[in-house]
């Protein structure tokens, strides 16, 4: 592509040192690599986004060919599944042509609806959400209410005593 070796460089910062002059030079230098840097992240950005192009073209041929795959499974299941409905129809004498079968089937919609919930009686005399003291001290649940103040001075360090 481009033959440019370092003898080519120097001719060109030379030729750049006298043209532009050495006032100007750095901030040439620096605009000049902050353009070289933009133009490769936007070429950088345009790779990227091809190969999620490309990546998500093939993603859809592999979602389609899942899909047709899932769509022969249950077609042979399906057709199994038929053909062991009719074999247990034929066993139980039951004719495909929609004749009368020769059982009773079960009837679903003659089974007792379940009686309602009733809530038990309530005692007055009982607390309800009382846990037993034995259990909150295995579990280490804290028995008595403390003010944040009793708190701190409860777990206060002691002061060292004076010595006279």
């Amino acid at each position: 592509m481009l033959d440019i070796g370092i003898s080519k460089m120097m001719l060109v910062a030379g030729i750049a040192l006298v043209v532009i002059g050495p006032e100007r030079l750095p901030r040439v230098a620096r605009m000049a690599g902050t353009l070289i840097g933009r133009a490769q992240r936007y070429v950088a950005d345009v790779k990227a986004e091809v190969n999620r192009s490309i990546e998500l073209e093939e993603l859809t041929k592999v979602r389609e060919q899942f899909e047709t795959a899932a769509r022969d499974v249950g077609q042979s299941v399906s057709g199994g599944l038929n053909d062991a409905t009719r074999d247990v129809n034929a066993a139980l004498g039951q004719h495909v042509d929609g004749d009368t079968p020769t059982y009773e089937p079960y009837n679903w919609d003659s089974t007792p609806a379940p009686a309602p919930h009733k809530p038990p009686k309530k005692n007055w005399r009982l607390k309800r959400s009382a846990v037993p003291q034995w259990y909150k001290k295995s579990e280490n649940v804290r028995r008595h209410v403390q003010s944040g103040a009793a708190r701190v001075a409860r777990f206060r360090p002691a002061r060292p005593t004076r010595s006279l």
